[in-house]
């Protein structure tokens, strides 16, 4: 099977190359969007077969395989970006693609705002969620290159900018781009976007040449919101920055923080490997404003938070974790790491921080959480790893527990 893909704009009248025109005469079966075959109509030969490229696209692919002849696809810029050539690709991976790229729709708004493209971020919110958007905030880029879609609209996006403190952006928004009589290019800031309705479709590009706000390496524990205002309900960041370390996140995909408190450990998380996907727990109802107010006052966006019960939480849907922190557990600790476990990627790592005072194990019988994680080991088959032991100031010992599947 032979598919020539050709590029277009938006453009009423398009211009097409010599080649390519010829490919258009010469076909007989044509497909592409409603919008593609208004654009390419006045242009197709005589007694031509349109396929409309609708959802389901299983439909679509299963009349491509019914033709015995060559088709020729219409898509939007650069089939390649983004585009439908590599849904081609995949669904039909053994056929041959001949392929006439246009110029894309954040190469266009570059070219009119003059604007140098080669050190753009680029990222695509069309039928996607907030997670690559997200992590390019995390990491500063000084330029961002943003399809969109009429879910993540400009509007949603600036707000979005601004609810997690990048502010200091300002918004090139293209609309209709390619089309001589609809096509506009505006330059807003963020303030201002928010608050705009735009034409779809449209493009974004985000560029600053302001320094962002300082970012320390280990958030000071003095700026976070707390639990009742007491000090002693979050990780301090020493211990945290210790305890980031030993889940090895670097190499991790999934990090899921069970006890999340004030957040500290998935916020830390967050900004310090913005490609992980956080997924937060917490049983206590007062906590969630508490993770949601620290999130956006250290512009961690992105954050998966899910309140309730965690043993009674239905997680077989959630993403696999490959590394769990357990910040709390309310004496269930064995339980908690049984059906984590469960779920843990081959390879993962569950670590967990055990407060150790000597005063408070010689005047009771409770069972330290140490040996509960020891004993939560054996009967699962974990592999425990020598404990961390690290004392803060005045602070009781910490040892700090890990043990892979």
């Amino acid at each position: 099977m032979k598919l020539i893909v050709i590029g277009i704009t938006d453009h009423p009248q398009p211009f097409l190359p010599p080649d390519v025109l010829d490919r258009v005469k010469s076909g007989r079966v044509f497909s592409g969007g409603k919008r593609h075959h208004e654009i390419m109509a006045a242009l197709l030969p005589e007694g031509a077969q349109w396929i409309d490229i609708t959802v389901p696209l299983d439909a679509v692919f299963e009349q491509y395989e019914q033709q015995n002849e060559d088709i020729v696809v219409f898509a939007s810029g650069d089939p390649l970006f983004y585009g439908f050539a590599n849904t081609i690709q995949r669904k039909l991976p053994d056929a041959e693609i001949i392929l006439y790229p246009s110029f894309n729709s954040l190469q266009l708004l570059a070219h009119r705002l003059v604007m140098p493209y080669h050190d753009m971020r680029v990222v695509s919110l069309t039928g996607r969620p907030w997670p690559a958007f997200d992590q390019a905030l995390i990491l500063r880029e000084g330029k961002i290159g943003v399809l969109t879609d009429r879910k993540h609209t400009p509007s949603a996006i600036a707000q979005r900018m601004l609810d997690y403190g990048y502010d200091y952006y300002t918004m090139h928004v293209g609309a209709h781009l390619g089309h001589p009589e609809r096509e506009q290019v505006v330059t807003l800031s963020l303030e201002e976007a928010a608050q705009t309705t735009f034409e779809h479709p449209n493009c974004l590009i985000l560029s600053t040449e302001k320094a962002p706000p300082p970012r320390p390496f280990g958030l000071p524990d003095h700026q976070f919101e707390l639990l009742d205002g007491r000090e002693k309900m979050i990780t301090k960041m020493p211990i945290r920055l210790l305890t980031l370390q030993a889940l090895d996140l670097p190499e991790k995909h999934v990090f899921w923080d069970v006890g999340f408190c004030t957040g500290s450990v998935s916020i830390e998380a967050r900004l310090q490997f913005p490609h992980l996907q956080v997924v937060a727990f917490e049983i206590r109802p007062e906590c969630e404003p508490l993770i949601c107010q620290n999130s956006r006052r250290f512009g961690a966006p992105g954050i998966d938070v899910h309140m309730g019960d965690f043993l009674q939480a239905d997680t077989d849907d959630f993403p696999r974790p490959d590394a769990v922190f357990i910040g709390g557990h309310g004496g269930r600790l064995k339980e908690i790491m049984a059906k984590v476990s469960a779920l843990l990627q081959p390879g993962g790592c569950i670590v967990t921080n055990s407060v150790f005072s000597p005063v408070v194990q010689r005047m009771t019988d409770r069972v330290s959480s140490k040996d509960l994680f020891h004993e939560a080991c054996l009967e699962l088959g974990l592999e425990e790893e020598a404990p961390i032991h690290i004392q803060i100031n005045d602070y009781n010992p910490i040892n700090i527990l890990k043990c892979k599947k």
